[in-house]
């Protein structure tokens, strides 16, 4: 491709165009406009359907299992019956091919920012001019354009998704799935917290801090919870805040307005705190530096001593730029509004009195659960802080 054809595209890239052959699946290509897609209401359904079932904690294989199980048709089907597209897949076979996902397809659909109306282009390109072997470009290098098109999925559920595709756990040897994947959290070096099986007479499961497992002593301590012990405890928190939505679901709006606007005063006291010393440094970092080139002008100090003197203030500069713009972002963004508190009621009770705890239950309502060092009180016995972080409200207990 030349240089005139790569800029003509790249034009058309930035004007919101698509000049993709085919519309991806929950789309047609616009009737009435050149290069625009349009939401396909015939099977948009099936996204929004797949997006759901993913928010809700299920992997791709219960995913695809539950639309094979429901007898939805998958993408290939539609383009058969539409265009004759994908014949030799479907033609002369029996009824259930058209029901059978694929597991990559499912991986690729979740993850295609398509579906929140965006449009990504130069996904793949060559080695070089010499070598024309295509491979994947990296994520920072591919364009995007925002709102090209109508969205089927709203962000915050795409952004949901992508979290769980992240912290989602293979299967152990075992084949069995642990329903605290990709939840659990050491709250002092940030690692995720890894399954393990003693091997007593009596074997039992367990978590514990991953680095401290993968470098010992090194950095961190071993965060160790029994797995029934874990377990007890948030079935019977759940079990709690269930029964109080459905006991009196607007005083228990209000309580959790009010625990929201006591965590969101001290996390915003000290972000105000860190925000003014910042601003504060940079002032001065700002005067050390005009006061530095008075004295260069001069000839008070050497042009060698100018220039790295320059360097590092310019260097630290950027940063305290950056952590002002960062912290006043977030103090922009600290909210716990009633919206959220609602939304947070209206998914627990869907799991009403539950009496199990499930992935697709603890990945509906919770963010992340934080399992402390445990300690020894003064009465000799072991005690040990496990923090719930629900989603959409925080810390509630």
């Amino acid at each position: 491709m030349n240089t005139a054809s790569k800029g003509a595209f790249r034009a058309k890239f930035l004007n919101g165009e698509r000049v993709n052959s085919m519309a991806p699946f929950g789309y047609v290509k616009h009737p009435d406009i050149k290069n625009k897609l349009m939401i396909d209401e015939e099977t948009a359904w099936i996204v929004r359907k797949i997006f759901d079932l993913a928010f809700h904690g299920m992997g791709m294989s219960r995913i695809a299992q539950t639309l094979t199980r429901e007898k939805i048709p998958c993408p290939g089907w539609f383009q058969y019956t539409r265009n004759g597209g994908c014949a030799r897949f479907f033609e002369g076979q029996p009824e259930e091919k058209k029901y059978m996902w694929s597991l990559p397809y499912l991986k690729v659909l979740l993850k295609d920012e398509t579906y929140i109306g965006n449009t990504i282009h130069n996904r793949w390109g060559t080695v070089s001019y010499k070598n024309k072997r295509m491979v994947r470009t990296p994520d920072e290098k591919c364009l995007r354009i925002e709102g090209t098109h109508e969205a089927i999925i709203t962000p915050d559920v795409f952004e949901s998704v992508q979290k769980q595709i992240a912290s989602r756990r293979r299967e152990c040897k075992n084949k069995r799935v642990h329903i605290f994947a990709g939840l659990l959290k050491c709250p002092d070096c940030g690692w995720g917290m890894r399954y393990g099986l003693s091997t007593s007479k009596k074997p039992y499961g367990y978590y514990m801090c991953g680095k401290y497992r993968d470098y010992q002593t090194r950095g961190c301590t071993t965060h160790y919870v029994r797995y029934d012990t874990l377990y007890a405890y948030v079935l019977a928190r759940i079990q709690h805040w269930s029964a109080r939505a459905i006991e009196d679901e607007e005083k228990l709006l209000n309580q959790l307005l009010s625990a929201g606007d006591r965590e969101r005063n001290a996390t915003q006291k000290k972000q105000v705190a860190e925000l003014k010393k910042a601003e504060k440094r940079k002032a001065e970092v700002d005067g050390l530096f005009a006061k530095l080139y008075e004295d260069w002008a001069v000839g008070r100090i050497t042009e060698y001593n100018f220039n790295m003197l320059t360097s590092k203030y310019q260097t630290e500069q950027g940063e305290l730029a950056e952590k002002v713009e960062a912290l006043t972002a977030e103090l922009d963004t600290v909210k716990q509004t009633e919206s959220d508190a609602r939304k947070w009621i209206d998914l627990i009770q869907q799991y009403a009195n539950p009496t199990e705890l499930t992935a697709p239950l603890l990945n509906t309502l919770i963010e992340k659960i934080l399992v402390h060092q445990s300690t020894t009180g003064e009465d000799g016995e072991q005690e040990q802080e496990i923090e719930i972080f629900y989603r959409f409200i925080g810390k509630i207990d």
